[in-house]
């Protein structure tokens, strides 16, 4: 996972060297047998066809602003329901969606749970080794770059693909797990939960080289840390979203001292203690999971440490209930880390860590989308938008809407509450 690359592939052999016996022309038995056995090496070396393999992706474009340039693709279960949840997925160094798709182990829980899943993907003009840049203060920041693009993504899948936005999560791995901490951290009000597989704290880099944080890693306070992220969005008063971390004993790129400094910022955000209230295993790997309560009871942070493996997301290839995913470069054969992220999420049911029933004052029903027809200097006073080198910004999906004046009108549309979009054309 590092910045400007990422660790070396291991080598991979072409097969057998080739060699000629004398100078005369193989006879025809000879070459067919010949070419039969270089037929079969090809074939073991060839890409291997899966059968679960997921579907190839759908490319969503104008998916809104995109200040990031980043791709989005979806993938939508057979039948699914209006108003689903959606999950956001976070590719690592050197993958792309459909490789995180392929892999992970994502869409059979979205085809079992019934949710949508959005996967953002990193380009190579944006960086050489596809890693999102979560180490660029353009990109890790509230309102900027890649972070902001992916938070259009869900605003887009909430308006214009039928999901529901206040239902949203994220995960990811390696440099996707680290923006996943970003996401977490600068839009706390759009995700109800995370995990981070392979990451680090957020705020990590302000003041440190990106390769300290990731090894040997750095020490804070719980307090320094839950401070880092209280400064990415000024002002916001909570709840803060419950956090899954993921890390494996043998990483060697990302080390495991992140999990603790990743729990002690969460841990110090929802005002719990270091010391975790329960404790257990996970099969199949004996994968030692420790658990921090809220005072309603629920999870609202667990860490989870998997034995033997290295730097990658682990999976359990199968068809068990809680099997999922291929072994492959970046992906271990260990325990299936997606079933029990997306049950960490309440997603699943008996899933471990569901999100509190509402009580019946609690409408489940999304509100109704709020239209405000103003110009500019207007919606900038009145908290709708902002204003930057003299032109005006939609608050939240940051659409440039024109010069700072009282000459230019336009209609914001808000949805969900906080993010506004230029909707001059779809407003009552």
């Amino acid at each position: 996972m590092p910045p400007y690359g990422s660790p070396a592939q291991p080598s991979r052999s072409t097969g057998p060297s080739r060699h000629r016996r004398g100078r005369g022309r193989l006879p025809v038995l000879g070459s067919l047998v010949f070419a039969a056995v270089l037929a079969a090496i090809a074939a073991l070396f060839a890409p291997v066809s899966r059968a679960d393999a997921a579907p190839a992706l759908e490319p969503v474009a104008n998916f809104g602003a995109n200040p990031g340039a980043l791709n989005m693709y979806v993938y939508k279960p057979a039948s699914l329901p209006d108003n689903a949840p959606v999950v956001v997925a976070l590719h690592g160094c050197k993958q792309n969606a459909q490789i995180y798709a392929d892999n992970a182990g994502l869409t059979k829980f979205a085809d079992r749970n019934q949710f949508m899943l959005v996967f953002a993907e990193q380009t190579q003009s944006n960086n050489w080794d596809k890693c999102f840049n979560w180490f660029q203060p353009t990109d890790n920041k509230r309102g900027q770059g890649e972070a902001a693009s992916i938070r259009q993504m869900v605003a887009h899948a909430d308006q214009s693909l039928g999901a529901d936005g206040s239902r949203a999560y994220v995960t990811g791995l390696s440099a996707g797990g680290v923006m996943t901490s970003v996401m977490l951290s600068t839009y706390p009000e759009v995700f109800k939960a995370g995990a981070v597989v392979a990451g680090i704290p957020y705020g990590c880099t302000d003041g440190n080289s990106p390769f300290t944080c990731m090894n040997p890693g750095v020490d804070g306070t719980p307090e320094e840390w839950a401070k880092r992220v209280r400064d990415a969005h000024p002002g916001y008063q909570g709840p803060w979203p419950r956090m899954a971390i993921w890390a494996a004993d043998n990483d060697t790129k990302v080390v495991p001292k992140n999990a603790d400094e990743l729990r002690d910022q969460w841990t110090a955000l929802h005002g719990l203690d270091q010391e975790p209230d329960k404790s257990d295993t996970l099969p199949p790997n004996d994968t030692r999971r420790d658990q921090y309560l809220a005072q309603d009871g629920s999870v609202a942070v667990e860490v989870n440490k998997v034995p033997v493996i290295g730097h990658g997301l682990p999976v359990d290839p199968g068809s068990g209930e809680q099997q999922c995913g291929t072994a492959t470069t970046y992906f271990f054969d260990s325990i299936c880390s997606s079933y029990w992220i997306t049950g960490f999420f309440g997603l699943s049911e008996g899933s471990p860590g569901p999100d509190p029933t509402p009580t019946p004052s609690q409408s489940t029903t999304p509100p109704a989308a709020a239209c405000f027809t103003a110009n500019n200097y207007e919606q900038v006073k009145a908290g709708r938008a902002t204003t930057s080198g003299g032109y005006v910004y939609a608050k939240g999906s940051e659409q440039e809407m024109g010069l700072y004046n009282t000459a230019t009108t336009h209609t914001l549309k808000e949805s969900p509450t906080g993010y506004f979009t230029i909707s001059d054309d779809r407003c009552p």
